[in-house]
């Protein structure tokens, strides 16, 4: 198993490492290049390394996904968990660090590393730094737990995560893939602003019904809400423009199991409108996950008929 060192700022440590209860993190760089974070596969550990001088790792998390993000969606689905108190001091940071004009409205495209089931360790628990870390170092440097240095470094780390009182220890699973021999890695746990960011990218940014791509306009819709018991999971979501959502949400429209758009006749009654949504009715769905273990469940959709749907 891999896992990786990235060098923190400090103050974004300093903010998450407070918010209480935090299940997610969105570990941004100001620049939304074209590199994608290829280093860790989803599950493997990702160690927070303080900037210099404070050479500690001072805590991590489990990776899940890179993307790149406008900072307004970024702010609108991480809020805090972005290491900033407010969407003009996260704005603030970005401009500084990519040398913009302070006037600038741009909405900047930024990347961002997400991490699941953060930890922070007390001032006292921090571990120093590999032996062979370099002052040069920018970004990061990814380890194994197999060998020299990163074992060590892993096992210190474990020891530590046993400690923490309030820390709930993450679901494993067994990687099969793994080269030499079965590795166990943490079973991806999605936070809500993560299930948003990985509905919108599995459905290509576009909306399941309409295809309208304008992302501002785009929201991800659970299937069976969170506080129903449904989970955060891709397969739980839609991707959906903002009126098909709330209509959705609210029972007037629903997807079968067959992937088939269903618009309530209650709509017109209750409304004495729905002209621009009846056109859909019986319609397939325009857009899917590319990955069909990330398609709607259709136990979920069969429980929206069932339970939501104003038939």
């Amino acid at each position: 198993m891999k896992l990786y060192v990235g060098i923190t700022d400090n103050d974004w440590f300093d903010v998450v490492s407070h918010v209480p209860g935090i299940d997610e993190v969105n570990f941004w760089q100001p620049r939304g290049g074209s590199k994608s974070f290829r280093v860790l596969q989803p599950g493997e550990p990702f160690l927070f390394k303080l900037h210099s001088p404070l050479n500690f790792i001072a805590g991590g998390g489990y990776f899940l996904k890179q993307t790149a993000l406008p900072i307004s969606l970024a702010w609108e689905a991480f809020d805090i968990k972005n290491g900033a108190r407010s969407f003009s001091e996260m704005r603030a940071l970005i401009v500084k660090r990519r040398r913009e004009s302070p006037g600038s409205r741009d909405d900047f495209t930024i990347g961002c590393i997400l991490l699941t089931l953060p930890f922070f360790f007390d001032r006292s628990e921090w571990i120093p730094v590999p032996r062979d870390w370099q002052p040069a170092i920018q970004q990061g440097k990814h380890y194994t737990t197999t060998e020299e240095p990163g074992k060590s470094l892993w096992e210190r780390v474990q020891m530590r995560l046993a400690k923490l009182p309030s820390y709930v220890m993450p679901e494993q699973r067994i990687d099969d893939s793994a080269r030499y021999g079965k590795e166990v890695l943490v079973k991806p746990r999605l936070g809500q602003g993560t299930f948003r960011i990985m509905v919108t990218d599995a459905y290509g940014r576009a909306c399941a019904i309409t295809e309208e791509h304008s992302l501002p306009a785009l929201e991800a819709s659970h299937i069976k809400p969170f506080n129903e018991s449904g989970p955060h999971a891709v397969n739980n979501g839609l991707l959906l423009r903002s009126d098909f959502h709330r209509l959705f949400d609210r029972g007037y429209i629903t997807i079968t199991p067959e992937y088939k758009i269903e618009v309530s006749r209650r709509l017109k009654e209750e409304f004495e409108n729905g002209r621009s949504y009846y056109p859909f009715q019986g319609k397939p769905l325009h857009h899917f996950p590319l990955s069909p273990q990330d398609w709607p469940t259709k136990e979920l959709l069969i429980w929206h008929n069932e339970n939501v749907f104003r038939s």
